[in-house]
Parts: C-alpha cells; structure tokens; sequence
C-alpha cells in the first residue's frame, strides 16, 4: 500500500459543469481519504496598449482575472465539500501549464495528479501537448483520465518489466506495484498484472551437402529445430512467469491475477487491458532527453491513445523535475502605439 494523501486535479476549463475528471478525483479522494485540490493555471499572454500604463494596470488586471478563476474553482468544490471531501482550489499566473501543473504540485506536496486527457496525439514532441508534457516531465505520478464513467469495482492492471528488458530502473516495478495496489484496495477492485517478453527467435535449418538424402536430411532438421523452439520457447515463458511472480512477491503482493504474453510490451498491455476490461492501467516510464528521446517514444507515449481506459504513469524514486520552483506570471506584452 501506498499514502496517497494529496491529489492535484488539474482544471482545464473551470467552467460550472462538473468534468469526468472532476467526478473521479472526488471518488478518489474519497475512497483515499485524501485531500483535493482544484488547480487552474492563466496561461495567456494579455496585450496592453500603451506601454506607459503598464504599471499601474497590470496588478489590478492580474489580481481582477485570478479572483474570476477562483470563484469557479470554489463554485465546483462546493458540490465536492458537500459530500464530506476536503477540498482546496488555487489559481496561478504561470505557463507554460505543464510546468505550471509541476509547480502547483510541488507547493502542495501533491503524490498524485490528475488531468484529462488530450483527444490524440499527433506529433506530441512538437505540439507539446500538456498531458504529454506531464507524462515525461512531472516527478509525481500522473493519472490521465479517458473514460467517463465512474470506478466500479474497477480491474488495475499493473504493466511490470522484472527482467529490465527495457532499460528501467529496478525500484519502478516496485513503484508500479504500490501504486496499483493501492488504487485496487481503495476502489475495492482486483489487482491484475501483465509481463511481456520477447519470444525466442526461430532459426532456419542449415543447409546440406548431400544430394542422396537432402529430403531426409531436411525433414529430419525441420523436426528437430522445431522441438528445440518449443523448448527454448518454454524456458522463456517459464523463466518470464518466474520473474513477474518474484517481483510480486518481493513487493508483499500475495493475490494477483497474471498474465504472461510472448509479445512486445505495448501491443500485450493493449491485449489484456481489453481481454480483461481494464479501468485504469498502471506503468512506469523513465524520462529520456535529446533527439533520441523525442523521435522514439517509451511503452506509455506507444499506448496512450490506444487504451480505452485511464492510465497511470509513474516514475523511479528519487526523479526530480528539471522545472523551476518559482512561476514565471504572466506574459504581458505591449502593443506599439
């Protein structure tokens, strides 16, 4: 199990509608007994004219337009409040938002945001899209919510890589594991966990000198490479399943539901998230920078929009954001005039 004592809901548009996202981040605050904090960040860049009223207008504008946000913050945490959830909201001049989301969380020593998430994503390393920004950058866990329907009993699947085929951390699987423990226990649903492999690859017959008996030689060597694939085929699944089973049971966790695919990791996750009605899945995700990092993207930016359900996405202990702690305010920009 795993403290999740404070959520950061990032609000988008905070308008006088209630959100899927708003919805669960109550039911998750709820069932944590968690606190939860409504967060807008002012992102736009304001066009004065004249740039010798600038002083004088600017606090007043800053001040008149944080206010207006805050008070639709509150109208939507009033509904929240009222069903026994301690609810804060905040409203800050800052961008860009992903950075800003960051910041917020720091201040509030949040160990879980969550924020809805973009229709699609084409080219996210260029459009920067906040959602995305967040899986790759944020320190605390981010939570991207696609499904509108409320949690149900709902089926965690933790997507874990005990053998370290990917190049992670060894603490994240245990990461995975609290956090998608935790939400299972708390939501009263079932804790799930996939391994992907890779699957032994098939070797061709070599070829034969002898004319007389090619075709028995051939056959013969056809038979022979396919039981030796069988075999090599079942020490991996075999040596796959004992890896997932002792990373669980070094994590504490007794019951859980496994499932072991001879397949690359995001197409699996994909497959039983589906076969087994997935809710939310859980994985982790390790930063990357540079071109490499930006044309080659990890298992979580592979499936994001091909999941039907929400995704959690942490990160290694002892990761920190390359974001500064203080706001950069707002973007004032005087017109010529």
């Amino acid at each position: 199990m795993y403290a999740i004592n404070r959520i950061l809901l990032a609000v988008k548009d905070p308008g006088p509608k209630s959100s899927a996202a708003l919805e669960k981040a109550a039911q998750l605050a709820r069932a944590l007994g968690a606190e939860l904090q409504l967060f807008h960040a002012i992102t736009e860049t304001v066009y004065l004219d004249g740039a010798g009223i600038l002083a004088q207008v600017c606090p007043e504008l800053e001040q008149g337009r944080r206010d207006w946000y805050l008070r639709q913050l509150e109208e939507l945490a009033r509904g929240v409040r009222r069903r026994g959830i301690r609810v804060s909201t905040a409203v800050e001049w800052d961008f860009p938002e992903c950075e800003s989301i960051i910041r917020q969380a720091q201040r509030f020593e949040a160990n879980l945001i969550m924020v809805q998430c973009h229709p699609a994503h084409r080219a996210p390393w260029l459009l920067r899209f906040t959602d995305w920004e967040l899986l790759r950058i944020s320190a605390a866990p981010v939570l991207l919510i696609k499904d509108h329907s409320a949690y149900r009993r709902p089926r965690i699947l933790a997507a874990l890589d005990p053998t370290h085929a990917g190049s992670k951390p060894a603490d994240l699987d245990e990461e995975v594991i609290r956090y998608a423990s935790t939400l299972a226990d708390a939501l009263h649903g079932a804790f799930h966990a996939v391994h992907a492999y890779e699957p032994p690859a098939r070797v061709a017959p070599p070829a034969v000198g002898s004319r007389g008996s090619l075709r028995r030689t051939r056959a013969q060597r056809r038979s022979e490479l396919r039981v030796l694939h069988e075999r090599l085929a079942s020490s991996a699944d075999w040596t796959a399943r004992c890896a997932l089973q002792e990373a669980l049971r070094s994590s504490g966790m007794q019951h859980c539901l496994q499932h072991v695919v001879a397949s690359r990791p995001a197409p699996a996750i994909e497959e039983v998230s589906r076969d087994i009605g997935a809710r939310i899945v859980v994985m982790g995700a390790v930063s990357r920078s540079g071109l490499d990092g930006l044309l080659i993207g990890n298992t979580a930016e592979k499936v994001l929009d091909r999941l039907p359900c929400d995704v959690l996405v942490v990160k290694p202990r002892g990761y920190r954001a390359p974001v500064a702690r203080q706001p950069r305010g707002a973007q004032w920009v005087a017109l010529p005039g």
